[in-house]
């Protein structure tokens, strides 16, 4: 029931209202959709998806509902079958994924008006993004082999992930990078198989000495980012891929801004290789990750289909996938 109990409420009439925040109706049919659409694609793409959690907290302008955590906190209070309530804390623009309240990590978004999706069906997408983060954050060994790569320096609040000084204003670092870029646009590009295996096997020695000119610690960030957000990215497309053939509820089809999964699932894969052709790393920094790292995920596919067989055995890097290939 859950979310549906939401709606129902939502639909009585305006006497049975309390002052007890609802979540907006259209935002409660996202939510079933996302959950509906996960529990018919996720296995397909990473086994056993289906059996990591996924609570999810929604940001709107003045409150965030909680739904399927094991254990809401007390501050919350209870609006529906497991939908749960607080005055917001969040901003209204967040797309992000961590243990907001211990473990399980918990899917923090806001409304798709506010947050880069803008619509429905990228803002689903999006969020099957994050919920493939909850699936690496419920690894075992997740939480331990962050603290071995040794790079947060003290910081226990995780925002080294984001602000971890990588050299990428370092002009042979800039260089070295847009040369790659190209070359895997180009590589990743190439529908002639002869043509491609000429390409992919230089892609791959390019590949090793652009690593090769960073230090041992730049080298393990930039691989641990390439693994946990540009692969995220590459879930993202292939989730609206797999939907390609999903039938939606009639109530998300209804939904103003909601666009057809096989529409969105046409622009994906083009709109994520569009962007990696404007990435630059001393200007985007970090984000150049999400573009390029998925780009190598499509580039896997070719390589080697069974790669996704060691993503969780080869933690924080994806190297070794390149490096068994050259």
């Amino acid at each position: 029931m859950r979310w549906q109990i939401a709606l129902v409420l939502l639909a009585a009439p305006a006497f049975t209202q309390t002052s007890t925040p609802q979540p907006p109706r259209d935002d409660v049919i996202r939510i079933q959709e996302f959950y509906r659409l996960a529990a018919q694609i996720q296995d397909q793409i990473w086994p056993k998806w289906r059996q990591v959690p996924a609570p999810l907290l929604l940001v709107t302008a003045d409150a965030e509902f909680l739904t399927r955590h094991p254990a809401p906190p007390k501050e919350f209070i209870k609006v529906g079958e497991d939908v749960y309530t607080r005055p917001r804390q969040f901003r209204t623009d967040f797309q992000a994924t961590f243990p907001a309240f211990g473990p399980p990590s918990v899917i923090v978004i806001g409304e798709p008006k506010n947050t880069l999706s803008k619509t429905s069906t990228p803002w689903i997408c999006t969020v099957m993004h994050e919920h493939f983060h909850q699936l690496q954050n419920a690894q075992p060994n997740y939480t331990q082999g962050l603290q071995d790569l040794g790079l947060s320096h003290g910081d226990t609040s995780g925002m080294w992930m984001l602000n971890y000084p990588f050299p990428y204003e370092k002009p042979e670092v800039a260089r070295g990078f847009k040369e790659l870029r190209d070359l895997l646009l180009e590589t990743v590009n190439t529908r002639d198989e002869a043509a491609f295996a000429k390409l992919a096997k230089k892609y791959l020695e390019q590949r090793r000495q652009f690593l090769a000119q960073l230090s041992p610690e730049d080298h393990r960030y930039f691989s641990f980012q390439l693994w946990q957000e540009g692969i995220a990215r590459y879930t993202e497309v292939k989730s609206a891929e797999a939907a390609t053939h999903y039938q939606p509820t009639v109530e998300y089809a209804a939904l103003p801004d909601a666009e057809s999964f096989s529409a969105y699932a046409e622009e994906a894969r083009k709109n994520t290789l569009e962007e990696l052709k404007q990435a630059d790393l001393a200007t985007w920094k970090r984000t150049v990750v999400y573009s390029f790292g998925a780009a190598e995920g499509f580039l896997l596919d070719r390589l080697n289909p069974k790669w996704k067989d060691e993503y969780f055995r080869s933690m924080f890097s994806t190297d070794s996938y390149f490096e068994s290939k050259r």
